[in-house]
């Protein structure tokens, strides 16, 4: 499995494409925004994009998913604990933050610890509320990696001052679902640099 990153966004959301590198079939985790810039992406790369993963519903997150499943015919994967905020723009930021009224309806919704395979690529769903009610993050534990969303942050954890979010709960997430994973999983996260758990578990100020 090979990992791309774009870097998209008024927030620079990092936005990752999980690539077979056998068959070129893609999964993309968070399309923040800027279609144009994924379709070439999987276009200058020979790819056929298979489905779009969300760890979360907040609008830096999601404004590309309803024209890029439109345009290349794919399923939208969340949890089901955040099929609410998807559907409601007030809650999901997109109205306040951007402007626009956006809507996601999933196609599939995980429960947690739930495994799927797309595009060859076998992932592991961990529910992780704190940040959003439905936050979640994907684990491939034969590559040893942990697509984080904005639940864990190099040195930090994701906000939790927006509707539906909770530090005690986002605490108890990280501690309880990530910190138990090997250490030398490397962690890729909504934004900002990779890290990895065992980093996190020295080093988080949030763990203490």
């Amino acid at each position: 499995m090979k990992i791309e990153t774009l870097v998209l966004g008024d927030v620079r959301t990092n936005c990752y494409l999980l690539i077979e590198e056998r068959t070129r079939e893609a999964l993309v985790i968070d399309p923040a925004d800027r279609v144009d810039v994924i379709a070439r992406k999987t276009m200058d790369e020979s790819l056929t994009l298979k489905s779009i993963l969300l760890t979360h519903g907040h609008g830096d997150h999601i404004l590309a998913v309803n024209e890029l499943k439109k345009e290349f015919g794919v399923k939208v994967y969340a949890a089901k604990a955040e099929e609410a905020l998807l559907l409601n723009p007030a809650q999901n930021l997109s109205q306040a933050l951007f402007g626009v009224s956006v809507v996601v309806q999933p196609d599939v919704l995980l429960e947690d610890g739930q495994e799927f395979e797309e595009a060859g690529i076998r992932l592991r769903m961990l529910h992780t509320p704190g940040h959003t009610p439905g936050g979640c993050c994907y684990y491939q534990p034969e590559e040893r990696v942990l697509f984080s969303g904005d639940t864990l942050f190099c040195g930090s954890i994701g906000r939790t001052d927006f509707p539906g979010g909770s530090l005690s709960e986002l605490i108890c997430s990280v501690k309880e679902k990530l910190l138990v994973l090997p250490e030398d999983v490397r962690v890729y996260p909504g934004h900002e640099e990779m890290t990895t758990i065992g980093h996190e578990k020295k080093y988080n100020p949030y763990m203490g």
